[in-house]
């Protein structure tokens, strides 16, 4: 990139920027509050308020600083979660995990079967999915999962919990719904434990859609995080496990100020994905516009 495709990119979008300095190592002089005022500021073009936070976005950026509970360190660990949750609620709801590595040359393909997925458990974005191990470009997985290993997350958005996550990788079973052809996602926003909005997002690989439903599966006038995000066409019907979801959602969630709690339903049967304290970093928005502050009012810290 010369200097001057730099330059235009930064004006259109300088959040790009912040990010790849913090995640290359730039930026590491900064505290976590610097930074993320910085990053704040490129994304909404407006101050950050840590005194008195109002929107959804604030107060995820004030709990990033003030809320250090230890224990979100195992949460965020893709690996450590599973047994945590297990312990709550049963390893029956657990996506069995095939393998666990430092390196990617220990991986055993000889012994994963024909369609797995492979993670890297200290990040997000690091997976390659096989569904045909004959067909798997072992190249270019590699040069994925490498890349991945070699970065830390927390270096994004200054999400403290990442920070001491071991970079490892797990293979896991490969999991589809038969119905629906999908792995359709149920991500659960919970307020001091307590499930208020479930985000559906489907049709990730073709047309992805992002839906959201109140406890009584009644479809909300909101939609968000991401700008390029939009309603589905015709909105999805009410899981039948549903019931079991919110069950579930409730013996584990955290009873901290704000969590999402993301499940699968893969026929008919309910599976754990993640917890997640974060989402979007907290630079992601409500749209329309009050949403930001009417889901932020909910958040009590």
């Amino acid at each position: 990139m010369n200097s001057i495709e730099f330059v235009k990119k930064a004006v259109k979008h300088p959040e790009k920027i912040v990010t790849n300095l913090g995640r290359r190592g730039f930026l590491n002089w900064m505290s976590d509050e610097m930074y993320i005022k910085l990053l704040y500021h490129a994304v909404f073009k407006t101050r950050l308020n840590l005194e008195h936070p109002k929107t959804f976005s604030e107060k995820l950026q004030w709990l990033k600083l003030y809320d250090r509970n230890p224990l979100y360190t195992k949460l965020v660990d893709k690996y450590e979660v599973k047994k945590y949750v297990a312990d709550i609620i049963g390893e029956e709801y657990i996506i069995p995990t095939l393998g666990v590595w430092d390196k990617f040359e220990d991986i055993d393909f000889d012994a994963l079967p024909e369609q797995f997925v492979l993670k890297c458990t200290h990040d997000s974005g690091g997976i390659v999915i096989c569904k045909d191990k004959r067909q798997l470009n072992k190249d270019e997985a590699r040069k994925k999962i490498n890349k991945s290993l070699k970065q830390n997350f927390y270096y994004y958005g200054r999400e403290w919990p990442y920070k001491d996550v071991p970079p490892r990788i797990i293979a896991e079973k490969f999991m589809m719904d038969d119905e629906s052809g999908e792995l359709r996602d149920y991500k659960f926003y919970c307020f001091n434990g307590i499930p208020k909005y479930c985000q559906v997002i489907s049709n990730r690989s073709t047309n992805e859609t992002i839906d959201f439903f109140d406890m009584n599966w009644k479809l909300q006038p909101f939609t968000g995080l991401t700008e390029d995000v939009k309603n589905s066409t015709f909105p999805p019907s009410r899981p039948n496990n549903f019931e079991e979801m919110k069950l579930l959602v409730d013996k584990f969630a955290l009873k901290n100020a704000f969590s999402r709690v993301d499940l699968y339903s893969i026929n008919n049967n309910v599976y754990f994905g993640e917890i997640t304290l974060y989402p979007y970093s907290g630079m992601g928005s409500f749209r329309p516009e009050e949403w930001n502050r009417k889901i932020g009012e909910m958040i009590v810290i």
